[in-house]
């Protein structure tokens, strides 16, 4: 019996593709993005968010004051330096997010991500800005920060712009919802009422962050940032930033 040929028509393409970013932004992946809230966890100590109203307002101030010129902007900014193959963008940038996030442990934990990121996806990817990127990380030249391993691989894996945006922003706006339906705690449909209502949150954060102002690149929330140093000596806590 011989094997049918399988026609690689261009539906199976794009739903390799599909495939393939839903990989990147699986939160399942080894990469220990489930020990980080972010500062949320103080937040929630602190009484100031603590009800599904907090928390959803919390996401939606994160996507449009935060992420959309921090980590969102790093990615377009990643993806756009990848697909140009220009390594010295890449090191610049990863000096710029060092310098920018001002919490250790936020910036320790975007750093750890980053590299476990890599680890896995360099192994099927030999474009030689990926492979320089990672030899300058082994070497300590950069750190490897999370945001721009996710737009150098998504850049690699020709994942449209907008699509890779609004795949970071979901899988971020997951992550901080189930921290906080955990930390409140909150129901599980608790959790998934929110998605719904940020759906157009994501949106906007994807189209701010498609060609970043980079006068505004690395704004932050003071809010944010100060909760994430407090986490450093809550009493007790659940996650590691």
């Amino acid at each position: 019996m011989t094997t049918p040929i399988r026609i690689h028509t261009a539906a199976t393409i794009m739903s390799t593709k599909l495939t393939a970013l839903l990989h990147l932004v699986d939160p399942t992946l080894p990469i220990g993005g489930f020990n980080h809230s972010g500062g949320l966890e103080t937040f929630v100590q602190q009484r100031i968010v603590n009800s599904r109203a907090d928390l959803q307002e919390y996401v939606a101030v994160q996507l449009r004051q935060n992420w959309a010129h921090n980590d969102g902007a790093y990615v377009s900014l990643a993806y756009d330096a990848a697909a140009h193959g220009d390594l010295a963008a890449l090191l610049k940038l990863d000096a710029k997010i060092s310098a920018n996030k001002a919490p250790r442990e936020i910036r320790e934990a975007a750093a750890k991500l980053g590299v476990r990121l890599l680890k896995i996806f360099a192994r099927y990817e030999n474009a030689p800005v990926l492979q320089d990127f990672q030899t300058a990380v082994t070497a300590k030249e950069a750190y490897g920060f999370y945001p721009l391993v996710f737009g150098l691989i998504a850049a690699l894996g020709a994942h449209p712009k907008d699509e890779t945006l609004t795949a970071f922003y979901y899988n971020a706006a997951v992550g901080a919802v189930t921290n906080g339906v955990k930390l409140i705690p909150l129901s599980q449909m608790d959790g998934q009422d929110i998605l719904f209502e940020l759906r157009l949150p994501i949106a906007n954060a994807v189209a701010d962050s498609l060609v970043p102002d980079e006068n505004r690149l690395g704004a932050a929330s003071i809010a944010s940032d100060i909760r994430a140093m407090q986490h450093e000596r809550l009493y007790t806590r659940l996650y590691m930033s």
